[in-house]
C-alpha cells in the first residue's frame, strides 16, 4: 500500500503567497522565466531558475547556478519569505479552472515506493532533465517543487478533504495571472492528520505519476545517495520521501496534446489525403475549427480547410493499453508510414501542442507557413492513464497534458 508522510513544510506568509508561488521550472526558457520574475523579488523563480540572477548566457547546468540558487534560498529564508512550520503536517492544495475545482493533499511520498512500483509511471524520462533536478535537489537538500499524483478516488479521504475546505479559511486563496484560481490548506489538528496517513496506508494500493517524472525520479535517486552515505540510515530520514500533491482520478482531466508537422514528405496535398483513406473515413469539413468528438476520431488542418479523419477498423485494438490510444493509430498510420516520422522524442519536422493553447493554435501555425499540417487529437482518459501503468506498459511520447499546472512555492519539502 502507499506511503504518504506528513512533513514540516517552508512556507510563504500570505500577504506574498500570490507573488512568491509560480510556474513549473519546465514550461518556459530561462527568458521567459525572467520575464515573469521581473519586479518580484520574492518569486521562486529566482530558486527554481537562477540563471535569471547570473550572467547572461551562463550555462544553466553550471555549478555557478546551482550555488546561486542555494544563495536565493538561503535568502528566502532570511528574510521571512519562507518559513517552516514547527509541527509535521499534511496540506490540501486545489484549484479551480473553468468554474471546476480539484482538491488534492500534499505529503511525502515515499522513495521506496517508486522503487517498489507502488508509484506508477507511464513516462519515460530524459537523462539530462533528470540530472539537473537531481543536482539542484542535491543543492538545495530540498524538494523545491511538488510532483503531481494521482489516485484512485477513496471517499473517506474525500471527506476529510471536504470538512478541512469547509470548515477551515484557507492559508493562501488568490487567481493568478492566468485566471486560475489556487486555494491551500495547512492541517493543523493532529488527530486529521493521523486519520489521513493511516487512510492512504489501508485504502491506496498504488498512486501514479501524473505529470512531474523527472522530479520523481530525481528524487527517488537523491533519496539513494543520501542512504548510501549515511552509516545510520534507518529508513525514518527525511530524505527517503519526497513533496507530491495526490489528487483524486475522478477529479482530473487530461488536455489533448495536438501534433504540427513542417512537411508532407515530399507529397502533394493529394497524394496526402489519398494515403490517409486507407486508413481513416476522410471527410472535408470546412473552414471552421473542428474539434475531435470521440475517440478513434481526428481532426486535420490542411491548406485552409479542416478534416474529419475516422480511423477504420483494424488500425486499432480497444483491448490493448498502448493499442487502443489515438496517439498510437496516428504514429503507426499516418506518422511513420506517410510522413516519415519514425521517433517523436528526436524529429526536428514534428511538434506538440497543448491543448490548453486551442485549435486556433494550429491553425495560425499552419497559416503562417510555419508548418504544412496539424493534427488534433481526442484527449486521453485518466482511466486509459492508470491501465497503461498498472499494466506496465509506457505512453508514447507528449500524450497527456494537464492543466492547470501546480504552482511552485506554496509549500517546500527540506530534507533535513
Amino acid at each position: 500500500m502507499a506511503t504518504l508522510k506528513p512533513f514540516k513544510g517552508l512556507r510563504p506568509p500570505k500577504n506574498i503567497a500570490n507573488e512568491l508561488a509560480c510556474l513549473p521550472y519546465d514550461v518556459m526558457n530561462s527568458k521567459e522565466a525572467a520575464a515573469m520574475a521581473e519586479g518580484k523579488p520574492v518569486s521562486l523563480l529566482h530558486i527554481t531558475r537562477a540563471e535569471i540572477d547570473c550572467e547572461e548566457g551562463v550555462d544553466i547546468h553550471s555549478d555557478t547556478v546551482y550555488n546561486k540558487a542555494v544563495d536565493n534560498f538561503n535568502l528566502f529564508q532570511e528574510n521571512g519569505w519562507l518559513v517552516q512550520d514547527d509541527e509535521p503536517k499534511y496540506y490540501i492544495y486545489a484549484q479551480t479552472m473553468n468554474g471546476v475545482t480539484q482538491y488534492g493533499i500534499v505529503g511525502a511520498a515515499a522513495c521506496d515506493d517508486y522503487h517498489n512500483g507502488i508509484i506508477k509511471k507511464h513516462e519515460l524520462t530524459r537523462p539530462e532533465k533528470e540530472d539537473d533536478r537531481m543536482v539542484l535537489t542535491r543543492y538545495l537538500n530540498a524538494n523545491i517543487e511538488p510532483v503531481f499524483f494521482s489516485y484512485k478516488a477513496v471517499p473517506e479521504i474525500d471527506e476529510v478533504v471536504n470538512t478541512i475546505v469547509k470548515t477551515q479559511e484557507a492559508d493562501y486563496d488568490f487567481v493568478a495571472e492566468d485566471g486560475f484560481g489556487h486555494h491551500f490548506w495547512a492541517i493543523n489538528d493532529q488527530g486529521v492528520n493521523q486519520r489521513i496517513e493511516e487512510l492512504f496506508e489501508a485504502k491506496v494500493p498504488f498512486t501514479y505519476v501524473a505529470d512531474g517524472h523527472h522530479r520523481t525520479a530525481a528524487a527517488a535517486r537523491i533519496g539513494d545517495e543520501k542512504k548510501s552515505q549515511n552509516p545510520k540510515h534507518t529508513g525514518n530520514e527525511e530524505y527517503n520521501f519526497f513533496m507530491a500533491v495526490h489528487f483524486p482520478d475522478n477529479q482530473l482531466q487530461i488536455i489533448d496534446y495536438n501534433r504540427v508537422v513542417k512537411d508532407l514528405n515530399g507529397l502533394t496535398n493529394e497524394q496526402l489525403l489519398d494515403k490517409l483513406s486507407a486508413s481513416f473515413e476522410v471527410e472535408k469539413a470546412g473552414k471552421d475549427i473542428l474539434k475531435p468528438s470521440t475517440l478513434h476520431e481526428f481532426s486535420m488542418y490542411l491548406e485552409g480547410n479542416w478534416y474529419k479523419l475516422v480511423a477504420k477498423e483494424g488500425t486499432y485494438d480497444d483491448n490493448d493499453p498502448i493499442g487502443v490510444l489515438d496517439v498510437t493509430i496516428l504514429s503507426k498510420h499516418v506518422l511513420e508510414p506517410i510522413l516519415d516520422i519514425q521517433d517523436l522524442r528526436t524529429s526536428k519536422r514534428i511538434d506538440f501542442v497543448g491543448g490548453i493553447r486551442g485549435l486556433g493554435e494550429l491553425k495560425k501555425r499552419v497559416d503562417s507557413g510555419e508548418m504544412k499540417v496539424a493534427f488534433a487529437l481526442y484527449p486521453v482518459s485518466m482511466q486509459q492513464l492508470i491501465n497503461i501503468a498498472d499494466s506496465g506498459n509506457i505512453m508514447p511520447p507528449k500524450t497527456t497534458w494537464f492543466e492547470p499546472k501546480l504552482r511552485s512555492g506554496l509549500v517546500v519539502h527540506k530534507l533535513n
